[in-house]
Order: structure tokens, then C-alpha cells, then sequence
């Protein structure tokens, strides 16, 4: 083998490992469930899109999710290398330069935005642009090093997604996608701070406001307790205005009344401590809980 063949498999692995590098600064994981939550509120919606609509459609709308997850990386680099949950990534182990992700997340951030509206509607355009200006400027830059609600409001960025699949293919906003957005926005705050719980110690040490650092471990389990709560009206909210029948309507109530127990088992705990298996199962329930009631909008006969 010649030295000029082992130079270009060098570069050629030096390429697939930046790209890796790249794709992992666009949250692969966060991306899924953009993926997912878009395509049951396009899926839901009461016109139907022919199928190559619907992969261009979400397929920028997971671009935008990926460059607002690689924006939230550029500017967090510093904090990231602090924390052991967020010190792997590309660019705190050095795998991707700085201002290469800044670069790489507004080329993005305009390919999504403008495919989507010449590919769709300028709806959901203006919606995916602010998502993306959202969990950049409001919650990353501006709310999270400012106020332990920072998940609170910053969870709007979050619960966009399915109302912007809705929008791809009705062209319009109503009470129906309204309910998909409650219910990410609602969900998210027992679900981060649940996981702020058990890595409380990386926020203090980021100097990031997070409950369980600046109201108290008692706190933070009861605002997870209420916010759990909350999910009840809201579950029931899509059957009231006509979008489900009973399946969601009992199904997503069964998972709620378990997710309201193990948050109020949490929450029982001995004063001013947690038990870290119960934190834990809180957080990953609180995935398939969710993940769960966007299965049951697709599965529930009524809808469309």
C-alpha cells in the first residue's frame, strides 16, 4: 500500500469523523423527538399531504431543531466543558472548532427557515424561525443563566414542533395543534427538573440557576409534583374541544394518574432529600409518558 493511498483513507476517516462530529452537534436525540412530535401533528391535521410533502416538510423542521441544538453548543461551549453530562461534546473534546459550529448553525438555521417556506407555507416558516430564535436568544443567551424558570418559559421553543407539522399541511393554526403544544410545555418543567435533581452539582458548578440549587431540593419536589398535575386538564383538554375520543382520553389518563404517583412518591420523601432511584425514574417515565400520549393522538380513532 503506497503512502498516497494511506494519506487519503486518513483524510477520507478525518471527514466521516468530523461529520459525526457535526451531526452531534445537532442533538441526534433532540432531533428524534422533533422528528416524531412534527410528524403526528402533520399526520393529524384534517387535509392530507402527499407523502413527499410530508418528508421535505419535516426534514427542515428537523434542520431547524439541529441548528438551534448546534447554535445552543456554540454559545454554551465554556459551560459544557464543566459539566460531566455535557463535557463529551464536539466541542468542549476539541472535534469541532467554535466558530466553525457558529457557522455551521446559521447556514442551517437559513436552509430550514426558507426550505420551509418555499417547500410549504410561510407559517410554519415564521413557527420553525421562532423556535430557533426562541432556544437561542431567549432561553440559552438570555433565560438560563437568569432564573431558575428558565425550563418553564424556555419550554415553548420545545413544543413548537407538532404545532408546525399541523401547519404544513393546513396552511393554519387552531384550537387542535394548540393541545399538542400545552402538553410538551406543561410536561417539560417535571421533567428537567427531575434530572436537575441528580445533577445539581454540575448546574452549581456551570453557575446555572437551576431549582434544586436556588429554592431547595423540597421545592424543586413539590413545583415536579404540581407541574404533574397539571398534565390532567391538559390530557383532557383535546377531548373537550372534539380532536379525540375516549381511547386518548382514557389511556392518556391512566399513564397521567401513574405519572402523578411516582411524582408525588418522589415528593413524600424524607424532607429536604430525594432518592436518587426515584429522581431517575421520574425523568425516564416522564420520556415514555410523553412519547406515549403522541402515540395515542395517532392511534385514537377519532382523530382526522
Amino acid at each position: 500500500m503506497t503512502v498516497n493511498t494511506l494519506n487519503k483513507r486518513t483524510v477520507s476517516i478525518n471527514f466521516l469523523t468530523y461529520l459525526k462530529s457535526l451531526l452531534l452537534l445537532m442533538k441526534p436525540r433532540v432531533m428524534s423527538l422533533v422528528i416524531f412530535t412534527s410528524t403526528v401533528g402533520l399526520l393529524t391535521a384534517p387535509v392530507n399531504v402527499s407523502f413527499y410533502e410530508s418528508v421535505i416538510g419535516i426534514f427542515f423542521v428537523a434542520m431547524g431543531a439541529g441548528a438551534a441544538g448546534a447554535l445552543n453548543m456554540w454559545y454554551e461551549a465554556d459551560l459544557d466543558k464543566l459539566m460531566t453530562r455535557t463535557c463529551l461534546r464536539p466541542i468542549p473534546t476539541g472535534k469541532v472548532n467554535r466558530n466553525h459550529a457558529l457557522i455551521f448553525g446559521i447556514v442551517l438555521s437559513i436552509i430550514s427557515v426558507l426550505g420551509l417556506n418555499y417547500f410549504a407555507n410561510t407559517i410554519s416558516a415564521i413557527l420553525l424561525f421562532s423556535t430557533i430564535f426562541f432556544y437561542l436568544f431567549v432561553y440559552t443567551i438570555w433565560l438560563k443563566k437568569l432564573t431558575p424558570q428558565n425550563i418553564v418559559i424556555g419550554g415553548a421553543s420545545g413544543a413548537l414542533p407538532p404545532v408546525i407539522g399541523w401547519t404544513i399541511a393546513t396552511n393554519a393554526i387552531s384550537f387542535e395543534p394548540i393541545t399538542f403544544f400545552l402538553i410538551i410545555f406543561y410536561w417539560t418543567p417535571s421533567h428537567f427538573w427531575a434530572l436537575s435533581l441528580y445533577k445539581a452539582k454540575d448546574y452549581e458548578k456551570a453557575k446555572i440557576p437551576m431549582l434544586p440549587i436556588t429554592n431547595g431540593i423540597e421545592e424543586t419536589k413539590k413545583k415536579i409534583f404540581v407541574y404533574s398535575l397539571f398534565m390532567l386538564p391538559i390530557v383532557i383538554l383535546p377531548y373537550y374541544i372534539g380532536f379525540v375520543g375516549e381511547v386518548f382520553l382514557f389511556s392518556s389518563l391512566l399513564l397521567t394518574l401513574y405519572y402523578n404517583y411516582i411524582c408525588y412518591d418522589l415528593f413524600k420523601f424524607k424532607k429536604n432529600k430525594f432518592e436518587l432511584k426515584k429522581a431517575k425514574k421520574v425523568f425516564s417515565y416522564s420520556i415514555l409518558y410523553l412519547f406515549l400520549l403522541f402515540v395515542l393522538f395517532l392511534v385514537d380513532p377519532t382523530v382526522k
